[in-house]
């Protein structure tokens, strides 16, 4: 699909949230990473060195530091959740470009994100958006992160998302592994650390940028109904 036409055939804009919608500098996720070791050496009496190992252990096998805790030990995934997002989101900066560049794509736009809808909500607040039509969370995914199928197409479902009429934005390359899968257009946000270039590789992304508000107003522009297109 190339941008000149892309607007013409996308229903939906699906977009993650954490280092898509804000770039990855601001470093609001490293807050979170932290907070995670905080919570297991709390929760676990482990020393802060044994938790960061877990943690990452527990995201290495299960893609979600969350989901290893709840199956291996029986963590309260709202008690987890509270704590890792109970950080300071000044770091996020407002972007005028973007929110003009999302106002002026057509059709819905919804956020896919394994966080939670307070999370995003605090997020988008700071970035200044709004119009989207839902956000489907990691409750809303029952605790079953990207880039496992299923929240996918619990999500599709949910949402009545037609993946060959969608696109999906995200920063994780193996996340759009199963949108592409389904059908949908991918964008791959790139920027962040070099653990989400994991699976960057293959013909499931079709777009690649480091600059989305750029490349969505590189895409309105190209579209034949947008005023002063060609």
């Amino acid at each position: 699909m190339n941008q000149t036409s892309a607007l013409s055939q996308i229903d939906h804009w699906v977009f993650d949230l954490d280092n898509t919608l804000y770039p990855a500098s601001c470093n609001l996720f490293s807050q979170i990473d932290w907070r995670m070791t905080s919570f297991i050496s709390e929760t676990l009496k482990l020393p802060p060195e044994e938790a960061r190992a877990l943690q990452k252990a527990m995201f290495r096998k299960y893609g979600y530091t969350l989901r290893g805790l709840m199956l291996e030990h029986g963590v309260p995934p709202t008690d987890f959740l509270d704590y890792v997002h109970d950080i300071d989101y000044a770091p996020v900066p407002a972007c005028g470009r973007l929110k003009a560049a999302l106002e002026a794509l057509p059709g819905e736009k919804l956020i896919f994100t394994n966080g939670t809808v307070r999370h995003a909500e605090r997020v988008l607040e700071r970035l200044g958006l709004d119009g989207f039509a839902g956000i489907f969370d990691i409750v809303a995914a029952d605790y079953t992160p990207k880039p496992d199928p299923a929240p996918y197409d619990r999500f599709v479902k949910r949402h009545a998302v037609d993946p060959r009429r969608a696109a999906m934005v995200e920063d994780i390359a193996r996340n759009l592994v199963p949108a592409a899968a389904l059908g949908m257009t991918t964008v791959w946000v790139t920027g962040s650390p070099d653990w989400a270039k994991d699976g960057s590789e293959g013909d499931h992304i079709h777009h690649a940028t480091d600059d989305l508000a750029g490349w969505l107003e590189t895409l309105t522009a190209k579209a034949p109904d947008t005023p002063g297109g060609s």
